[in-house]
């Protein structure tokens, strides 16, 4: 099995931080870390989409997971409303508006054990119109898990047992779903 993985956004890109400076990159490169060991340890073969010193434009992340020829296309990334602290809170996951049949079994898995395992509010699995989720050639998932902009779910996105929660719960999700087990 080939699973792309994204950590969404990028490593300078502005504006996506929490409102006392931390920036979304180092919240989706932890955990995409965490997912790649768990995943290599089950037999997938992972490759990233993103880069560890420059952004990556949506079009050459779509274009590596294309041309890879992936089964799977993971994106990974922490919410934000609006750029000041707030109410808004929890996870959810989105997939393209078409609705694509394999997508959303893996969505609701990931959704479902996500929220199980942090007890964060469940805001569910939706659909939008995102370049990842709309040009990927296979099934493709973007995963919002907590708010950068409210308080308490930001102090959790800053600590290792957060996102170590995190990469168990969409690892145990598509475990589940491909029969992948631990070598």
């Amino acid at each position: 099995m080939k699973i792309m993985i994204d950590a969404g956004h990028g490593y300078s890109t502005p504006g996506k931080r929490t409102p006392d400076g931390m920036k979304e990159f180092e919240f989706n490169r932890s955990v995409a870390i965490l997912i790649r060991k768990k995943l290599e340890e089950r037999g997938a073969s992972i490759t990233f989409s993103h880069s560890d010193t420059e952004d990556v434009l949506l079009d050459r992340r779509v274009w590596k997971a294309n041309n890879w020829k992936a089964d799977l296309f993971l994106s990974i990334h922490a919410n934000a409303y609006g750029n000041d602290w707030n109410n808004a809170n929890g996870i959810e996951t989105f997939i393209h508006s078409s609705r694509p049949k394999q997508a959303e079994t893996v969505a609701t898995a990931i959704q479902q054990r996500l929220v199980a395992l942090t007890g964060r509010k469940n805001r569910g699995v939706k659909t939008a119109n995102f370049y990842i989720l709309k040009k990927t050639l296979m099934p493709a998932v973007l995963v919002e898990a907590g708010f950068m902009t409210h308080a308490e779910e930001a102090r959790l996105l800053l600590t290792d047992t957060y996102r170590e929660l995190c990469a168990r719960g969409i690892v145990e999700a598509i475990e589940k779903i491909y029969k992948l087990s631990i070598r």
